[in-house]
């Protein structure tokens, strides 16, 4: 693959296709000022079109542990009753489209979203397909066991910070309020290769305490900034004689992370944006009071303060057996009733927060710059197993996106009769970081450096251009 420059890309001498009288030619070119870098940047440019961005922003609303879409978003009410599930369809506020009768509110919201019906891998673990859903990228390999590594492909939000990186001091990345795990911590939630430099700023606080804040933001009364950037360059003085004797990839890194974090220390415009005490308590009430609805309503505000990215996830566990925690893994209950923790959590928590979340962003006049994706790691089986619940199934499942140059009311591909495979049009994550990249003005076929200094493309995928207005 050619590299492309784009962002912080630079020209690569070792894989541009200019032939010796190219640059034979750009040589005599000097002294009218055309230099061979800047000949070099302008082909490239013309190879690569510039992207006009349609989102500023983007908030990744992950729903760990696998939705059903066949009890959300795609359903069969015509299928067998082994497939259709207990709930009826009803119709939405888009021609054509039904939901979930458990959806009422989301219903009349869904003339602002397009639904993605036909997305499609073959990972059928949860921290394995987890991580391919978190970066766009797919592991080697269907493994459980698999492990974060300098060697995997870094969360969206780091692949942000590295190209369109925020110019004040609020951080481009944050998330909250989980680490993400089934048994193992699930890849593709920090920088990885990119460097510790381009982490979020993880929050693993919960968003409805009382009293909810970030202190740890805040200097202690006997610490003057001046004081503390002395203790800074000290430190550095240390930092660079540990790096004589190892500089590995984990300590790459740290320097950007350290001068990121004094920057954000003297910010009262991020502490005022983690400050949900300013929020009206009917519009807090509105957003629900868990975790993860305070989540979605911290997520508006930090949009609104600047911060490109935005990752908030459902549950911090794949789910098991109670309904009172856990994300939507369904398949461990054994109970006389159909889906006890979809019927008394999931369902609800998603009535009290997108629709809500998407009608706050568009009141504001937010959503036409502001991306919301809501999506899990894959969907559930067709066959409702015996345990009155449904297994995983990576083969088809539903992600919507609503707001910035996405299309309204819209379907984009087709599953077949029992929603198991895509019938025409799959999109697979790949695809899928492609049009989110898109939409933020970044090429799917930027290449960032990985540990070895190796180009690589930041997605393997294509955007899907139909769901783009």
């Amino acid at each position: 693959m050619k590299p492309h420059l784009h962002q912080h890309a630079c020209p690569d001498f070792r894989h541009t296709a200019h032939s010796r009288r190219t640059l034979l030619k750009i040589g005599g070119m000097g002294a009218l000022g055309l230099t061979l870098p800047k000949l070099l940047q302008a082909a490239d440019a013309r190879a690569i079109p510039a992207i006009k961005p349609r989102a500023k922003s983007v908030i990744f609303l992950f729903q760990w542990g696998g939705p059903s879409h066949l009890d959300m978003f795609d359903m069969k009410p015509n299928a067998p009753e082994g497939i259709r599930g207990p709930y009826k369809p009803i119709q939405s506020s888009a021609d054509d489209i039904l939901i979930s009768e458990r959806l009422p509110r989301t219903a009349k919201m869904m003339h602002k979203v397009s639904l993605i019906r036909t997305m499609t891998h073959r990972m059928n673990n949860h921290n394995s397909a987890g991580y391919y859903a978190l970066t766009g990228a797919s592991p080697a390999t269907d493994d459980q066991r698999l492990r974060d590594t300098i060697d995997l492909y870094p969360a969206y939000g780091s692949v942000v910070d590295k190209l369109i990186p925020n110019q004040h001091a609020m951080p481009t990345f944050v998330s909250y309020p989980y680490t993400v795990r089934d048994g193992s911590i699930t890849p593709g939630q920090h920088a990885s290769f990119l460097g510790k430099g381009h982490d979020p700023l993880f929050v693993a606080r919960d968003p409805n305490e009382p009293g909810f804040a970030l202190p740890e933001l805040s200097l202690p009364s006997h610490l003057s900034m001046k004081r503390l950037e002395r203790r800074r360059q000290m430190q550095k003085l240390v930092d660079a004689q540990a790096r004589m004797l190892d500089w590995s990839a984990e300590a790459r890194g740290m320097d950007a992370y350290y001068t990121k974090a004094l920057g954000m220390l003297n910010s009262k415009r991020l502490r005022d944006a983690f400050d949900l005490s300013k929020e009206p308590d009917d519009m807090r009430q509105a957003y629900g009071r868990s975790d993860y609805g305070q989540g979605c309503l911290l997520a508006r505000r930090l949009v609104e303060h600047g911060v490109k990215f935005v990752s908030v996830y459902f549950s911090g566990s794949i789910g098991g057996r109670r309904t009172t925690d856990g994300g939507w893994d369904t398949h461990g209950f054994d109970n006389t009733r159909m889906f006890p923790i979809i019927e008394k959590r999931h369902l609800p928590m998603t009535e009290h927060t997108l629709p809500v979340l998407l009608n706050d962003l568009d009141q504001r006049g937010m959503l036409d710059e502001t991306l919301v994706i809501w999506m899990g790691e894959f969907g559930r089986t067709p066959k409702i197993n015996k345990n009155k619940s449904r297994d995983h199934w990576p083969f088809c499942y539903t992600t919507l996106l609503a707001g910035a140059g996405v299309k309204q009311g819209y379907v984009y591909g087709e599953s077949d009769e029992h929603g198991a495979y895509p019938a025409v049009n799959p999109v697979k994550p790949d695809d899928l970081a492609a049009t989110m990249y898109h939409l933020l003005g970044i090429h799917h076929e930027t290449e960032v450096r990985d540990a070895q200094n190796r180009p690589l493309p930041i997605t393997r995928g294509k955007p899907v251009m139909d769901v783009i207005a």
